[in-house]
């Protein structure tokens, strides 16, 4: 019982840190509507904030513990259920309706998320006494901001860079379980597929929920796994790559559309790309200081 109470204090916590992030978020960004919100509104969102995370963690008590990837993403859907209801969120996440709308209604969410997610994990750590681990340096934020963007480019590129440059030796349940031949196999498979997929003319919008939503996991999960792999905490640098994913993938739909305005073809901004996703997961999963060709498995 005592195990579980201490759980719904450590998740509220979380929670409340998260509902804040989700606020800040849909108030800087003007189409989520926030400004627009009753106070009623606000104290339904922040109720539904601090349930989810309590009830997070109250899971994580009794031995639930999914990665970030899975976790944030859940946390966030929930948190937007408990506030708008079901139907808001299978309006949000319909193929059928505007992109813009869609990323609006489910960023401050999946902020929200992941939020909560990272801090509940470092306040168990905290809490549970385990050895503290050194905060990831200016050097690992930036490459994890570069796993993140090139996960918004490709959402396969950054774990296909983890894999390709991880050994099954490496610290980081991620890192070293990519580092084996089976997943660097699946995972380069993957991103080579994703490149060929990006040329067909049939492809979703990478801002519709379908695309968008792993790309924010891709970021997060291979930045985090980065910063374990190096013996950093990974909690601020997956918050960084989800992020950056995130910021990217807007960044590239305006940046390809105008591209093939001035160009008239689609094909060179795709192209360029490619090689600016494959170039930042690189510099983001390269083994710094190893003195190796960093795309050879040892």
């Amino acid at each position: 019982m005592r195990t579980l109470l201490s759980g719904v204090l450590r998740g509220g916590a979380a929670g409340a840190a998260g509902a804040g992030a989700h606020l800040a978020t849909g108030y800087l960004d003007g189409s989520a509507g926030t400004r627009a919100r009753g106070r009623s509104e606000l104290l339904a969102a922040t109720a539904a904030g601090l349930g989810v995370g309590a009830l997070g963690g109250v899971l994580r008590a009794a031995g639930v513990r999914p990665p970030a990837a899975v976790s944030g993403p859940l946390l966030g859907l929930a948190a937007f259920a408990a506030s708008a209801g079901p139907a808001a969120v299978l309006r949000a996440l319909d193929p059928r309706g505007a992109g813009r709308d869609r990323l609006a209604a489910l960023v401050p969410p999946l902020v929200y998320g992941f939020t909560t997610h990272s801090t509940l994990v470092s306040v168990s750590r905290m809490a549970e006494g385990r050895e503290p681990v050194p905060q990831a340096s200016p050097a690992a934020l930036l490459r994890a901001a570069a796993l993140g963007a090139a996960s918004g480019s490709r959402s396969a590129t950054g774990v296909a860079a983890v894999a390709l440059t991880s050994r099954p030796d490496d610290a980081g349940p991620v890192a070293s379980r990519l580092g084996g031949r089976t997943a660097t196999t699946l995972s380069s498979l993957a991103a080579a597929g994703e490149l060929v997929a990006d040329q067909l003319p049939d492809v979703p919008s990478r801002l519709a929920p379908l695309g968008l939503i792993p790309r924010a996991a891709a970021g997060a999960t291979s930045a985090a796994a980065i910063a374990r792999r190096d013996g950093h905490d990974p909690t601020l640098p997956g918050l960084l790559g989800a992020g950056a994913a995130i910021g990217t993938a807007v960044l590239g739909v305006r940046l390809r559309a105008l591209a093939q305005r001035r160009l008239g073809s689609d094909r060179p901004g795709a192209v360029a790309e490619d090689v600016l996703a494959a170039l930042l997961g690189w510099l983001g999963a390269r083994r710094s200081g190893s003195g190796m060709n960093p795309w050879q498995k040892g």
